[in-house]
């Protein structure tokens, strides 16, 4: 069965001058507020959609590698991963840049480095904006 979570957002005004807030549904990360300054600029304290990519990704990965290492036979005492996702204005994502560190014991440096660069290609969130996206459109007056 398939795994459905939920998340939305709301804004007002214009893409400068506006503002808006952004809510995690499906579990109590409760609402954030968003602005196109905290998305193009320094945060000062909001999150942006980059920011939410890098934490999905982040620990998506996480996952991934984790899970490829113990169907290995060599399942990690630790995956810490960082993930930078770069937004450049006008033109939109550009690349993310992914960090891992890992406590694997009976693995040597080479062995995990090819199961994380499998793990890259394997993480679902690595391939999310490769999907179809469908959309419903509703409109008030």
């Amino acid at each position: 069965m398939a795994a459905i979570r939920n998340a939305s957002a709301h804004w007002e005004g214009s893409l400068i001058e506006g503002a808006g807030r952004v809510t995690f549904e499906s579990s109590e990360l409760g609402t954030h507020d968003v602005t196109w300054a905290a998305r193009a600029n320094e945060s000062n304290g909001l999150t942006s959609p980059e920011e939410l990519i890098a934490a999905a990704h982040s620990t998506c990965y996480s996952m991934a590698l984790s899970n490829d290492l113990a169907k290995a036979g060599n399942p990690p005492e630790a995956i810490d991963t960082k993930a930078a996702v770069t937004f450049v204005p006008g033109t939109g994502i550009t690349g993310v840049a992914l960090s891992v560190t890992g406590k694997v014991p009976g693995l040597t440096a080479a062995q995990f480095e090819e199961a994380a660069q499998a793990a890259k290609e394997g993480c679902p969130v690595s391939q999310a904006l490769k999907v179809p996206i469908t959309i419903e459109v509703n409109f008030t007056e």
